[in-house]
């Protein structure tokens, strides 16, 4: 093992940064420095080598956010306090990304608008997990949460669930998106049943369900652009 000593003072992440800033670091290098430290069999650089490897294929740090606790524990020298750690870094770096891309959205009137928010943090889910996009009367994001979390099959939610935090947040409309762990965006008869039941509850309470988008690996499905939703003329939807 080549310890981190051994590497020209130059060389090494804490001085190059000190130096250059951390724009000049790889992926590789920037994870070493939070890492901080290695294991008996690989320094910090080679940890965080390894760390990578575990990501989707040409994702590189983007695939922190797809991995899980135990991915991260198998990696030696990672134990529970560095792999939360590096778990918030990821779902950090995933809320950073996401809020420039609400500065750059505003507003979210098209299908592709939605999939494009959420496809790479969804299309390599392993269980379904459903998200409310609570949105103003300009169809501006308010905020977006994470409602449900199911099995690879199914997810279980409520509208009660989904019309408390559209209450909350003041809502003029929202919309439903939610994956498919095989990647087949196609409905099912549970996703349509939700849908109604959303829809319906969403009427009542002058709350509008503007879509239900299914996202798939790199496809997906609009309930609205399949004709899947019935609408109120005064309705303002997604095109």
């Amino acid at each position: 093992m080549r310890k981190m000593k051994d590497i020209p003072e130059d060389d090494r992440p804490y001085e190059r940064c000190a130096r250059l800033g951390p724009e000049a670091l790889s992926d590789e290098e920037l994870l070493s420095i939070i890492i901080r430290t290695g294991s008996r069999g690989a320094n910090s650089l080679e940890t965080a080598r390894r760390i990578l490897e575990l990501s989707y294929p040409n994702d590189g740090i983007l695939g922190l956010s797809h991995l899980s606790l135990q991915d991260l524990k198998n990696v030696e020298g990672i134990g529970d306090v560095k792999g939360l750690q590096l778990l918030c870094i990821g779902e950090l770096s995933r809320r950073i990304s996401k809020r420039f891309a609400i500065t750059r959205i505003r507003t979210f009137h098209l299908p592709e608008e939605v999939v494009n928010y959420y496809m790479e943090d969804m299309r390599h889910m392993e269980q379904e997990q459903m998200y409310a996009m609570y949105l103003d009367t300009k169809q501006r994001l308010i905020r977006d949460m994470l409602i449900s979390k199911g099995t690879a099959t199914s997810t279980l939610i409520s509208p009660r669930e989904v019309f408390i935090e559209a209450v909350r947040y003041r809502a003029a409309s929202l919309i439903l998106v939610h994956n498919h762990p095989s990647g087949d965006p196609t409905p099912s008869r549970e996703d349509c049943f939700l849908t109604k039941r959303m829809q319906e509850a969403g009427n009542l309470l002058g709350i509008r369900l503007l879509d239900h988008i299914v996202i798939g690996d790199q496809t997906y499905c609009s309930f609205k652009r399949e004709g899947m939703l019935e609408w109120s003329p005064n309705t303002t939807a997604i095109s």
